[in-house]
């Protein structure tokens, strides 16, 4: 009898967790999820699965919140940039 070991794939997001500190990264919420990307990237390559899935888990928990927190402040800045600027032209 063979026994095939499939290699579960735990995605560590560190792509987007890259793009949050660089882009979006309100209260360093994008550092935060970037320590926890390598943090699960290294407990994969260790070979321990579950605290990976615990670490990205993390990881795309606080990415999914920097970039909401990013795109709310991003356009309530703008909306308020606009409504200053015609106060102003006025």
């Amino acid at each position: 009898v063979t026994h095939i070991h499939s290699e579960t794939s735990v995605p560590d997001h560190v792509v987007w967790s890259l793009f949050n500190t660089l882009f979006m990264n309100p209260c360093c919420l994008g550092f935060i999820a970037f320590a926890y990307s390598v943090k699960s990237r290294d407990r994969k390559m260790v070979g321990d699965l579950t605290g990976a899935q615990a670490c990205a888990s993390t990881a795309k928990c606080l990415n999914i919140w920097a970039l909401t927190v990013g795109i709310l402040v991003t356009t309530a800045l703008t909306i308020l940039s606009v409504i200053i600027f015609q106060a102003i032209s006025q």
